[in-house]
């Protein structure tokens, strides 16, 4: 690609500053977690449901959640000290490319493994139907290990969506609409017009509890830090109730970039454990459904430089940037990316953008290409590790005055030069 390195040769990438963004970091210490689980569970209301002998499945999705292994442990054995018998099912819609062995190894990633939890994994794309769809009469469909339970118990962290809002959004209601439909059902709502998406996570969700043995479930909700701000427990009734409420909740709790714009924002690596769309477009601004989400910074360019392990090839949500970098490309694998788009349909996460060499080409493309920066001399750029950690991030010497004129941020260095290797890439 000589021919784009001459044409960007001579662009500067500016110099940049450490900042540190200060939030609210109220959380649950680690050494409470597993015993506020079992004090949620124990309420009579939930966990009394459980008796000797019956088969209880536990839930457990894709995304990275904080002390993942640790809460779920938790449940398991509050199972058992009820004389029950507890197994995990993967509920995670299509994802780990719509095999049974991709969702093993997505939930061992998290440490989620049977050695680890003292139960079995049961893992299968195999799902039954269990009933219609209230207002439009769709066929809605459960895992099938988590249908022949005697009770199920729902797992999974309460956030805002990344491509619809609604009374639910991510959270139970979404664990039974779409992680437990498994691709079948997944596919099924998404296959909808993305304009009812909210009203069909609640129909197919409805839907389940009327006709799976559902107990309940615990509901997370993280801090700014990513650390877990609250542990809730909710009977079946309290998801249609109380679900909205810490919807709501966590809007308050989540973080986001104390920038209103850039010109451009730099994600060091995406993938399917940070976030659905590989970033969180309520920190990126990249909406994978702009007509009905919105929020985050509004950066003209977006550079993805790399993919996370965890995601194993996934690379969903890199149609979202401009500019990428031949390392991602080569991470790529379709055969992991593309079942996720056949099911949501939204193909043009998976678009490949431009591609250049090495990180410092990408950046230089991206700042090179900005028609609406406001000073082309003093280029405002923001680089962050992924969405789920922006405590610690980088700004260039154009945002300095913004970051020292808000109390939240905390300015940690001098202006230095990005360091970058012999081969163009950072360190």
């Amino acid at each position: 690609m000589k021919t784009i390195t001459d044409l960007i040769k001579n662009v500067s990438v500016p110099k940049m500053v450490k900042i540190r963004e200060v939030f609210d970091d109220t959380h649950i210490p680690e050494a409470d977690i597993a015993s506020t689980v079992t004090l949620e569970l124990s309420r009579e209301a939930l966990g009394g449901q459980i008796k000797p002998g019956m088969k209880i499945a536990i839930t457990c999705g894709s995304r990275g959640i904080h002390h993942y292994a640790v809460m779920a442990r938790a449940m398991v054995d509050f199972v058992k000290s009820k004389e029950a018998e507890p197994y995990i099912v993967a509920a995670m819609g299509s994802h780990g490319g719509a095999t049974a062995e991709g969702q093993t190894q997505i939930l061992a990633d998290y440490g989620i493994t049977e050695e680890a939890m003292g139960c079995p994994i049961k893992s299968s794309m195999e799902t039954v139907q269990v009933g219609l769809s209230g207002v439009r009469g769709q066929p809605v469909y459960v895992d099938k290990n988590a249908a022949e339970a005697d009770g199920i118990l729902l797992f999974n962290r309460i956030k805002p969506h990344t491509s619809f809002r609604g009374r639910y959004e991510s959270g139970l209601m979404k664990m039974m609409a779409i992680g437990l439909g498994k691709q079948k059902g997944a596919e099924s709502l998404h296959h909808q017009s993305p304009a009812i998406m909210h009203e069909l996570v609640e129909e197919y969700g409805r839907t389940i509890l009327e006709n799976c043995p559902i107990l309940g479930g615990i509901a997370i909700i993280e801090n700014a830090y990513d650390d877990t701000y609250l542990i809730q427990g909710l009977t079946a009734r309290e998801i249609i109730t109380e679900e909205p409420k810490l919807r709501d909740l966590s809007y308050k709790t989540i973080a986001h970039l104390l920038f209103d714009k850039c010109d451009v924002l730099v994600v060091d690596k995406i993938g399917k454990n940070i976030s659905g769309d590989g970033m969180d477009p309520n920190i990126s601004g990249r909406f994978v459904q702009p007509k009905y989400c919105s929020g985050g910074i509004e950066a003209e360019k977006v550079v993805i430089l790399d993919l996370t392990d965890e995601t194993h090839g996934n690379a969903q949500g890199v149609g979202l940037a401009e500019v990428t970098t031949r390392r991602l490309f080569d991470k790529m694998r379709l055969e992991m990316t593309y079942p996720t788009g056949v099911t949501n349909t939204f193909l043009h996460l998976m678009k490949i953008p431009m591609i250049m060499d090495n990180d410092r080409e990408a950046i230089q493309l991206a700042l090179c290409c900005c028609p609406e920066a406001e000073d082309a001399d003093c280029m405002k750029m923001i680089r962050i590790p992924d969405t789920m950690h922006i405590e610690y991030i980088e700004i260039s010497e154009g945002l300095l005055p913004i970051a020292k004129a808000n109390p939240q941020i905390e300015v940690l260095s001098e202006p230095y030069d990005l360091p970058f290797d012999e081969n163009g890439n950072l360190f």
